[in-house]
């Protein structure tokens, strides 16, 4: 299946996370201790996530970037990764970021997250951290969320920004919320939720 076009919200977020990449690329210095604890973070609440998926083997790393989050998705050794991202170049990039034993667990493709180039039912998580918590309106996060309910078998991981009413788009669009976890308790910054399809 060919790709379809990106959306504008996606375009936006791929040149706003290419441009901080870029950044982060061209800086020599080794992370400050806020980056390295924000990191470490971020890796503690992925892997609690996928635990309380249930560990999944099948798992479908949407708007994935870089691959920021490809090490803690391949910690489970049973565990296939398939990547999208609109960004051939970025999917491009991501495979310098790597070791050669991890990118031999992920299977890149070039896609829209509204528009997934895969049956349903095809995998058994999708994990969307970055791109929807940036996704500004209620109906383009129904989009994305009835297009994740067609394509994930079971659960799907993403993040909020605290603060934004998302609890009865995911009920709309056939989900539970089985989890719920904020980036750091009471800092009202963005949260990670992990939904189950119903029925």
């Amino acid at each position: 299946m060919s790709p379809q076009p990106p959306s504008s919200i996606e375009t936006e977020f791929t040149e706003r996370y290419d441009r901080e990449h870029a950044r982060g690329c061209g800086d020599p210095r080794p992370p400050r201790l806020l980056q390295r604890l924000s990191a470490w973070r971020d890796a503690r609440l992925v892997r609690q996530a996928l635990k309380v998926a249930g560990e999944p083997g099948l798992i479908l790393d949407l708007a994935c970037g870089s691959g920021r989050f490809w090490p803690v998705l391949a910690e489970h050794v049973n565990r296939v990764i398939l990547a999208s991202d609109n960004s051939q170049a970025m999917l491009d990039h991501a495979r310098t970021h790597h070791p050669g034993a991890l990118l031999k667990r992920v299977k890149t493709f070039q896609g829209s997250a509204f528009s997934i180039g895969l049956s349903a039912n095809a995998v058994d998580c999708i994990f969307c951290l970055d791109l929807f918590r940036h996704v500004p309106d209620s109906d383009a996060r129904l989009m994305l969320l009835h297009e994740f309910h067609r394509v994930s078998r079971d659960t799907v991981i993403v993040a909020v920004n605290v603060g934004t009413p998302v609890e009865s788009e995911f009920r709309q669009a056939g989900f539970k919320i089985l989890n719920y976890q904020e980036f750091l308790p009471g800092s009202r910054l963005w949260c990670v939720y992990v939904l189950r399809k119903r029925g």
